[in-house]
This record gives C-alpha cells, structure tokens and sequence, in this order.
C-alpha cells in the first residue's frame, strides 16, 4: 500500500458506499447486490496489485462482472447486445495485457512493477505497447471510446460506479502507476500524453452532439478520462489523481441524478447543477482546479498538449451547460425517497469542496503523499483563463438554450461501425471461408479416406476373404475328423488301452531300430 493506492480505495470505498445506499431505494435483487462488490473488490486487487499477475486477476474479474452489471436486465436483447460489445472491446485491448506479461517475463524475468522499466530491449519497448494498448481500451480512450456507450445499458448505479471509480478509471490509474516504464521508452509517454489530450478533446465536441444525457455524461466521461491520461504521460501523477478522485464525485453524482431524472425534486436539481458546474471546470469547484493541475503538466511537456487541453476544458464547459439545459424542464413523477437524497448531498459536497486539492499547502502534502513532490502546480494565468472561459461558456449555452450540435460526432465518431466493417466483418468471413475448408477439404478428405477404406475391406473381403475363410475351414475339418478318429479307441476297456499301448511300444521299438 502506497499513497496513490490508499487514496484510490478511499476513493472507491466511499462511491460504492453512495452509488449502494442510492440503489437501495430502488429494491434491487440480490444479484445486484452481488455483483456490485465483486466489481469494486476486482478494482481493489487492481489498485493494491504491485506486479502483473495480480492485475490480471483484478482485470479480468472487472471485465466479466461489467459484462454482468450492463446486461443486468438480460431479458432485452438490446441490453445484451450492449453489454457483448462493451465487453469483446475491452477484451479485445486486454490483449495487450497479457501480452505484456509475456514480454515482462522475456526482458525483466520479474512481473514485479518496480522491475519493468529496467526490462531488456526490445521486450521493454513491446512490454509498454502492450500496457498502453489495455489501459486505452480499459479506459474507453480512443479508438475504444464506442464501448462506453453501449455501457449506458445498464442501471444508473452501475454506470455511476462503472464511470467514476472503477473500470474506466482502472486504465489511467496502471499509466500513472506504471509511468517510469512509459518514460523509459521515449516514446511511450509521449504517445499517451497525446491520446489522452485527443480523447479529452474529440469526445468532448461527442459528448456536445448528444441529445440523450446518459449518452452526454457517458461521452464526457471518455473525455474526463482523457486528462487523467494526459496526467500519466506528462508524469503529473499528483494531477492525474486529483482529477480521478474529483471526478469519481461529480461523475457519480450526475449518473445518480440522471437515474431519478424523470421524478427529480429541488435537492435533485441542486445536485445536478453542482456536479454540472463542477464539470464544466467553474470556480471554486473541484475540477476547476484539478483539471488546470493536468494542464499545468502538460505544459511542462509541450506547448501543444498545453493548447489541445485548454480546447477540451473550455468544451468541457460547453456540454456541461448543455446538461444544465437538459434540466430546465418541469419535474413529473413521483418525488425522490430520502434514501436516494442522502448520498446527493453527500457526493455534491465532494463535488465542490475537493478543490481544495489545489491550494498550495494542501497541494504540496498532497504530492508528497503521492511520492510526486518534485510536481510543479499550475500558473496562476491558468487557472483565470480556464476558470473565467468556464464561467463564459456556461453563460452564454444557458442564455441561448442551445449549442450547435456537430453532426459527424452524433453516432460517437462512427466508431463502432468503423470496428464493424474492418474487424468484425472480416473475422466473420474468414470464419466463414475456415468453416467452407473445414468443410469442403478437411472433412472431404477424411470422408474420401473413410470411403476408400470401405472399398479396399470391399476387395479383400471378395478376393481373399474367400480363400482365408476356406483354408481356415479346411483346418477345422481336419481338427475335427482327427478328433472323431481319437475318441474311437476312448471306449474305457483296461484291455484295449493295454492293446493301444503295446501297438504304440512296437512302433517305437521300431522306429529306434530304423533311426539306429
């Protein structure tokens, strides 16, 4: 246990609390409530692991109880059909993870963290492929980002515990745990710093073509997500939990207030309007300052990463108002149980106060908490020119009512259909073609052979069977006549045997006199 991995399961402690206590007023089974701590211990093994083989583990159950929470209502095919998306893609990216355990072992001979970045080239370069390749599809970055929203399939409570503290969050957390071995690569860190910057940005114009507000928040999510990742290739690890633990409260918050959307009531609203504020990066609440934390890393990176995540904040604040609109509609419905209320207002304190990770006295223990002491914070100019482009922004999308939706990042890119006709497509055909082969050729030729084996049986049996069976049955004849010919004599007369043995002597004198 370490700094980063107590603050993350305090994190995941108090989140699992909420999104529980939040679903105990909607009378769930007892297999929610079964699953939903199986999925939050899996991502406890991940963030308490301190080599691969246990990352695996917490990896893999991570991915099948996902797989379980999003097709909770399995009845639906639609609801299935999601959650099989959602959980070949990330599948498919945990490849990598598994492959860098192999490369672990060939270039390091330790799964140990500690020893990965000392591992042997090229096995150190193929190792980081391989963990940067899983952590992108585990934390929906692109090209994954599409499986995120099939993951809006499942209950609200799943999505709020799946989008803050757990899977998604699992990718950005192994980079910021695993950033000495991105760093010694050259390239690696690089790479992700990018990715994560892109994401942040291009799903951010996604999550402000969305009419749905599930499939916004899920949208926003991706991009939230992105500076996370941003964090782990600049090396701003103190930065990057920051804006993990923030945003584990204001995601969770939002997806717990959508669940009750259509019965909300004054605290919902409150609520709401907090965790959208926060969002959108508005002063003083807590991804205001987390965020300008990332972005004060990346600028000691490159000036570039600087300007992509300045975009993405002020995006940010556009579908956060977005959301804010969605909420100007009177309630219907009956009102919300208090049950439901308390973790809101539990988790909308978080969402406004955690910015006090950014003061200087508290950010300065903060690091050092972390082991990211030698952190630099952000510039003041900063943190006022995203915090008063936040508060802009918000302004002017709730003035108006209305933003301009992009209409290429409405279907989230085209995505899924882009992994549809080049990789799914062409699996199946060449499924197809192996099941014709198999078919055609393989299972021809074993039937061709069994078939000539029938023939050739066919041809023994009528030219030599016929012989064998005659030669076979001549032996037996003879057994048999000699055997007739034996029990003749057998007529249990003591002077006959007498007579037999004395014939028998004679020819034995006999034969020796010749034979001498």
């Amino acid at each position: 246990m370490d700094g980063l991995s107590a603050v993350l399961l305090v994190t995941l402690a108090a989140v699992l609390a909420a999104v529980l206590v939040h679903a105990a007023g909607e009378r769930f089974g007892a297999r929610f409530h079964l699953l939903m701590p199986a999925f939050a211990a899996a991502m406890a093994v991940t963030v308490t692991a301190t080599d691969l083989l246990l990352v695996l583990m917490g990896w893999e159950v991570m991915g099948a109880t996902s797989y379980a929470l999003i097709g909770y209502a399995w009845p639906e095919a639609d609801r299935v059909r999601s959650a099989d998306v959602a959980f070949l893609t990330t599948r498919a990216a945990d490849l990598g993870l598994y492959a860098a355990a192999g490369f672990a072992v060939a270039g390091a001979h330790s799964l140990r963290f500690d020893d990965l970045a000392g591992a042997e080239e090229p096995w150190r370069d193929l190792l980081a492929a391989g963990v940067v390749v899983a952590a992108l599809g585990k934390s929906a970055q692109l090209p994954f980002s599409f499986w995120l929203s099939r993951a809006m399939a499942g209950p609200s409570q799943v999505s709020a515990l799946l989008h803050s503290a757990t899977m998604v969050a699992a990718g950005a957390y192994l980079l910021m745990r695993l950033h000495p071995l991105l760093d010694a690569t050259g390239w690696a860190a690089g790479l992700v710093s990018w990715a994560g910057a892109l994401t942040a940005l291009v799903l951010g114009a996604v999550a402000v073509a969305q009419r749905d507000l599930k499939q916004l928040l899920a949208a926003s999510t991706c991009a939230q997500i992105g500076f996370m990742v941003l964090a782990a290739g600049a090396g701003a690890v103190g930065a990057g939990a920051a804006q993990l633990v923030a945003h584990a409260a204001v995601k969770s918050l939002l997806f717990l207030c959508a669940g009750v959307w259509a019965r909300r009531d004054r605290v919902v609203d409150v609520a709401f309007g907090v965790g959208a504020l926060a969002l959108a990066g508005v002063p003083p609440l807590s991804l205001w300052v987390t965020k300008d934390e990332v972005l004060g890393g990346a600028m000691e990176r490159s000036g570039g990463l600087l300007a992509v995540g300045l975009a993405a904040s002020a995006l940010s604040a556009v579908y956060a108002g977005k959301a804010l609109v969605m909420l100007l509609r009177p309630p219907e419905g009956p009102r919300v149980r208090i049950v439901e209320r308390v973790p809101l207002v539990a988790l909308a304190v978080a969402a406004a106060c955690l910015g006090v990770l950014g003061v200087p006295a508290v950010a300065d223990g903060w690091r050092r908490m972390l082991g990211a002491a030698g952190e630099a914070g952000p510039e003041p100019w900063v943190l006022v020119l995203s915090g008063a482009l936040a508060v802009m922004t918000v302004a002017g999308v709730v003035a108006a009512r209305r933003v301009p939706e992009p209409a290429w990042a409405l279907n989230w890119l085209y995505l899924e259909r882009a992994v549809t006709v080049g990789v799914v497509r062409p699996a199946f055909a060449a499924a197809r073609a192996l099941a014709r082969f198999d078919d055609r050729v393989v299972d021809g030729a074993v039937r061709g052979a069994a078939r000539g084996g029938r023939s050739l049986a066919g041809l023994a049996g009528r030219r030599v069977e016929f012989r064998v069976d005659g030669l076979v049955g001549a032996v037996g004849s003879a057994a048999r006549t000699l055997a007739a010919l034996a029990r003749r004599p057998q007529t249990g007369q003591v002077h006959l045997y007498y007579a037999q043995a004395a014939v028998v002597l004679a020819v034995l004198v006999v034969v020796a006199l010749l034979a001498g």
